[in-house]
């Protein structure tokens, strides 16, 4: 986050933090923004929507997702306290066929230092058949509220009382395709306005995600699932991209590696009981934060409640039995 620099007063102790959040910023590609911190999810492949709008209603159900991320695990300020970033989401959608597609809904809880986010967003997506799978497209009104703890960074900065919190109104557009137990691709635009925070003096870049996902059944061996995804996001100036692969078994147990550029090598690993999902996975640093922090750590649930609609019969009246 950027702010006037004259309106700071910083003692050495705290340049020496700031040097190390800097290397983590620039290496991480992290900023103190809701919005951007999507794409440090090791689960994005489970989180779609999180970063699409479009996805909302396409699992055919109530489907509810809950992620929590521990990142840099030990990464500390200079006076011992706690300053990794820490994210919770809480995602909802569901079909709603009288609309013609469905509705969703995130909320994110982010934490980073002495920097507090929460951002919540509800939209809608319009779905249709095309071909063998169903297009969608989607838009959703991001509220964000942003608040900076002074507490803890006084006596070492002086910061106005101005500077303290925000709140800022945006939108995101998706686009989404999906052929059932093959493949998916998805577009979005997070932050399309990049509304400017007023007091905070910064603003969220506008972002395009391409994510994209595909299911191959080992011939000869239907029991076992091979499904490598991608996640690309860029704000036209720079880009990050992650890669993963994961073994399903029997579509209950699975596990795999994923990439992410220049930052973490991951292990993924889960079960699926019934109509819930659970994952784990564990990052092992490949920046120049391993100096600095013990990975990174996040837990994913999900519940699919899947929605049976009675499939009334259509009866015909006969003048002759009237």
């Amino acid at each position: 986050m950027i702010l006037p620099s004259e309106k700071y007063r910083f003692s050495s102790s705290y340049q020496r933090f700031r040097r190390i959040l800097a290397v983590a910023i620039l290496t991480a590609g992290f900023t103190p923004a809701v919005a951007q911190q999507t794409s440090n999810i090791t689960h994005y492949m489970f989180m779609n929507m999180a970063v699409n709008p479009a996805f909302a209603g396409s699992s055919d159900g109530i489907n509810v997702t809950g992620l929590v991320r521990q990142q840099w695990i030990g990464f500390k300020d200079d006076r011992g306290g706690n300053t990794a970033p820490q994210t919770l989401f809480l995602t909802i959608d569901s079909p709603i066929r009288f609309l013609h597609g469905g509705i969703g809904a995130t909320v994110v809880s982010d934490k980073f230092g002495p920097y507090n986010n929460t951002a919540v967003t509800l939209g809608y997506a319009y779905r249709t058949d095309l071909g063998p799978g169903e297009i969608s497209a989607g838009l959703q009104v991001n509220f964000q509220n942003s608040k900076l703890n002074v507490d803890q960074l006084e006596p070492l900065v002086t910061i106005p009382d101005a500077g303290k919190s925000d709140f800022i109104l945006d939108g995101s557009l998706g686009l989404f395709y999906k052929v059932p137990d093959k493949y998916y691709v998805g577009l979005s635009c997070i932050n399309v306005l990049q509304t400017k925070y007023k007091k905070l003096l910064t603003r969220d870049k506008g972002t395009f995600d391409l994510t994209g996902g595909y299911n191959w059944v080992v011939p000869g061996h239907p029991a076992f699932e091979l499904q490598p995804s991608a996640f690309i996001t860029t704000d036209l100036a720079t880009y990050s991209f992650s890669i993963s692969t994961l073994l399903q078994y029997n579509k209950k147990v699975w596990g795999g590696l994923a990439y992410r550029q220049q930052d973490a090598i991951s292990v993924l690993a889960g079960f699926n009981i019934k109509a819930f999902k659970v994952g784990i996975s564990y990052d092992i640093s490949v920046s120049k934060m391993s100096r600095y922090e013990n990975g990174s750590i996040e837990v994913l649930l999900n519940y699919c409640f899947k929605i049976e609609t009675e499939k009334f019969r259509k009866s015909y009246k006969n003048t002759r039995f009237l």
